[in-house]
């Protein structure tokens, strides 16, 4: 069937015409032909044209149906379903998106539509963080604390309102929002915002509450309880839901955060799970061996020094280390020996150095690779 009007033609696109190009077009041609901007005869109802013609082309539903019969898929005179269409409706189509691009995004074309004002919305009340110190142990056991932390509570008096006397904003009407209009050379933009009165409420009261001065909310000292699981570490933080601030309309208390530092301590040092040791030991105990008792994380253990051990040998205790606080699993710990040289000997104890000296120490493979380069 033969289209009435050419939709097409309007916009000056071809029927292959991609969604961005019909867009571009219109944006162009609304901008030339706004009766704001063109005081030429006939310019009025060229701007309703290109406004219909991209309504429909804009829609891939309306864009198929007119491909199939036409203008008069609109008018109720062409089957297949389309007959309700009944013309042209400006509220057929959301053109914010097209108005976005253009100006911002912070209004939309008045006669087009757009959204409606509410009221504010609830929210969620604002997270809160905290530093915890801990000792060495204290992070690798665990253990329980009370944390002072300031937080906003709901206040008491007027049960989170701000004031008492409730009635509707003379403002906004109740809908929490209020929308000025603005005439420009691309014409009259309406923008919302949030109510001055009523902060987006909806509502006003006659008295302002005196304990929280109208803002719903006050200021407490509280103590909180936690219990800190065994294995965290530096810049570990522990979650407590629901416990922070409180929400603003009705929204949810905010989270508290625990952020934890850790002491270092003056033997053991971490490595994530696991824990290091340097472990002194004499020359004669490096050079016969012997069995050593040491600290651990679970209480002394003793061990085990080979004969011949030198100077930065590293040995490892499988599952000694520190348990990981979301797994449990534990970490191992490393023992590195460290042969300490005598400074101040006795003249039996020279003695018997300057005796063993004169016997032939240097016969390790080491020695002999250093001497070759002499």
């Amino acid at each position: 069937m033969a289209s009435k009007k050419d939709y097409y033609e309007t916009l000056g696109v071809s029927k292959t015409a991609t969604d961005a190009e019909i867009k571009s077009a219109f944006r162009k041609l609304a901008k030339q032909y706004h009766p704001d901007v063109n005081k030429d005869p006939g310019a009025e109802e060229k701007f309703k044209e290109i406004g219909e013609a991209y309504a429909v082309l804009s829609d891939p539903d309306k864009r198929k149906a007119y491909d199939q019969f036409g203008s008069a898929a609109f008018d109720g005179s062409a089957g297949g379903g389309y007959g309700g269409f009944g013309g042209f409706d400006p509220g057929d189509i959301d053109l914010g998106s097209i108005f976005d691009d253009l100006f911002g995004g912070s209004s939309f074309f008045s006669g087009f539509g757009g959204a409606r004002g509410s009221k504010a919305r609830a929210q969620k009340g604002a997270d809160s963080l905290v530093k915890v110190n801990l000792t060495f142990e204290e992070a690798v056991y665990g253990c329980e604390k009370a944390i002072d932390i300031d937080l906003t509570c709901e206040c008491e008096t007027c049960h989170g309102k701000g004031g008492h006397g409730e009635k509707r904003c003379n403002t906004c009407g109740g809908s929490g929002r209020v929308v000025t209009q603005q005439r420009t050379m691309f014409g009259v933009f309406q923008s919302q915002t949030t109510c001055p009165d009523c902060g987006g409420a909806g509502v006003t009261f006659e008295e302002t509450c005196r304990d929280c001065r109208g803002k719903g909310v006050v200021t407490k000292n509280k103590e909180i309880e936690i219990k800190i699981p065994a294995g965290v570490d530096n810049g570990y933080q522990l979650r407590i839901s629901g416990k922070g601030s409180a929400g603003i309309n009705g929204g949810r208390n905010g989270d508290i955060y625990f952020e934890f530092r850790v002491k270092e301590h003056p033997l053991f040092k971490r490595d994530e799970d696991d824990i290091n040791i340097e472990v002194p030991i004499t020359i004669t105990e490096a050079i016969f061996g012997t069995k050593k008792e040491i600290p651990s994380l679970d209480g002394n253990v003793v061990l085990n020094i080979e004969a011949g051990s030198q100077s930065g040998d590293k040995l490892r205790l499988k599952g000694r280390g520190v348990a990981n606080p979301n797994s449990g699993r534990k970490g191992d710990m490393y023992v590195t020996l460290k042969v300490i040289t005598p400074t101040r000997l006795d003249r039996k104890q020279k003695d018997l150095l300057k005796e063993l000296a004169d016997t032939e120490l240097d016969n390790s493979s080491e020695f002999k690779t250093f001497k070759k380069y002499l």
